[in-house]
């Protein structure tokens, strides 16, 4: 198992910088590529990128990858997200009948991106896993739901608006991304603080905020390497059984992607293959 807590702690500063992740709370107002970029000018980066963009006016959990880390982004980005939000209703209507015409939406459904969206508009399939009323206040609806990365909650909003009279959303926090979760969120605020704390020579508080790369570990099966296979693969050489620590890894990765380590040294992501003697080829190598 791959120990987190301590590479964040004794990996050198420069290195986290330069693959990492923070986990920020992004403000109202300033776009996700704003927020990003503020990110990369404080880290001295030479890239940074986030994780999946909010709108301007929504709040919430915003990762922003960091220098090589950004490699990182298709493996930790297509997670679910959550969210909570206040929809108001154009109509009054019964939290009963409300919650029939919800259960409508709950599962896989079709959607149009909206007109401000940057991907092309056609319709796309989409997985609606929960959402939860938490409160109603005259036309306004607190609510809470879990969805497939991709999913519009402005136009889910619209949506179920269009069965039950009109409805649109008022406000919107991300509270979840994939691993990344709102109670381990900083704000940009922190994270000057943190940046300006290094610059006193006091490390301490940027540790605790630099998510190391090696997080991929937590999303993707690890597959151990031997040492003797290290200069090979970081040139580029695709996997041989002969390369592995425990043979037995090759059939519990033959079918999906997977992160390589030698002991706690992350080599990169892998694909398998359906060859003889190779077992996966990189699709990205720290080397």
């Amino acid at each position: 198992m791959i120990n987190i807590a301590k590479i964040q702690k004794e990996k050198p500063i420069q290195e986290l910088l330069n693959f990492s992740i923070i986990n920020i709370d992004k403000p109202s107002g300033p776009t996700s590529f704003q927020v990003s970029h503020f990110v990369m000018q404080s880290a001295g980066a030479s890239k940074a990128s986030h994780l999946g963009t909010l709108d301007p006016m929504v709040t919430g959990v915003l990762p922003v990858a960091l220098g090589r880390a950004c490699r990182l982004n298709d493996y930790l980005m297509h997670k679910n997200k959550t969210y909570v939000g206040i929809m108001h209703l154009h109509k009054s209507i019964s939290e009963v009948k409300l919650k029939e015409e919800i259960k409508k939406f709950i599962g896989k459904i079709m959607q149009m991106p909206p007109l401000r969206s940057r991907v092309k508009r056609q319709l796309r399939q989409r997985e609606i896993l929960s959402f939860e009323i938490l409160e109603i206040g005259g036309k306004d609806v607190l609510f809470k739901t879990e969805v497939q990365a991709g999913t519009y909650i402005r136009k889910l909003c619209d949506d179920i608006g269009k069965e039950i009279g009109g409805a649109h959303m008022l406000e919107l926090r991300r509270t979840k991304a994939g691993i990344f979760d709102e109670t381990d969120s900083v704000s940009l605020y922190e994270l000057e603080e943190a940046f300006a704390g290094l610059k006193k020579g006091d490390e301490s508080a940027l540790r605790k905020i630099l998510i190391p790369g090696e997080i991929i570990a937590d999303i993707l099966p690890v597959v151990y390497v031997k040492e003797q296979s290290l200069k090979k693969l970081l040139s580029g050489s695709p996997i041989f059984a002969e390369f592995l620590e425990n043979p037995r890894d090759a059939k519990s990765v033959a079918d999906g992607k997977f992160c390589v380590f030698c002991g706690e040294k992350f080599i990169g992501c892998y694909a398998s293959v359906l060859e003889k003697e190779i077992i996966a080829r990189p699709e990205f190598v720290f080397s």
